[in-house]
């Protein structure tokens, strides 16, 4: 969605894809996998094998179903406001290299001043939840639940550090 390709254009480049449906489309659980029917065959193999699958899981297929048919288009929001996040790091001089964003999903190195640890410690005394993912980096997701007015308050709480 984010650079306007089309799930065609990258099935076509690759064997298998797997979409989790939970991140970003709003659905309580749930992944799909996508390959040619040999591949489809061994991962159902594997799956039982290792003890995967769930019986009477149709009521969360319809979750999923639904999350397909209704929250697609709209990723493009979460896109936009990890754009504008992105764009609200960069005038800090506490951010190092941002990664992207090309997603939902927005990698960022924090330095001088705060440690991951410590920059997720401030944004939660805001009510902001975002994760320390190593020893520069902080990982923030933005999804279903995430408001354009939330947004503009994590901006306005980043203008403020």
């Amino acid at each position: 969605m984010a650079k306007k390709e089309t799930p065609i254009q990258y099935g076509q480049l690759f064997d298998s894809i797997s979409i989790c449906l939970s991140k970003g489309l709003g659905a309580p659980i749930g992944s799909l996998l996508l390959g040619k029917q040999p591949f489809i065959k061994q991962a159902r193999r594997f799956r039982k094998v290792l003890g995967g699958g769930m019986r009477q899981a149709g009521y969360l297929a319809a979750a999923g179903i639904y999350a397909l048919d209704h929250h697609i288009e709209r990723l493009e929001e979460d896109h936009r406001h990890v754009s504008q996040i992105a764009e609200a790091l960069k005038k800090k001089d506490f951010v190092g290299n941002i990664l992207g964003p090309e997603t939902n999903i927005l990698i960022f190195e924090v330095c001088n001043s705060y440690t991951p640890v410590s920059f997720c410690n401030k944004l939660r005394q805001h009510k902001i939840l975002c994760m320390p993912i190593s020893a520069t980096q902080v990982r923030m997701v933005t999804h279903l639940d995430i408001s354009a007015e939330m947004v503009s308050n994590l901006i306005q709480v980043i203008e403020t550090l």
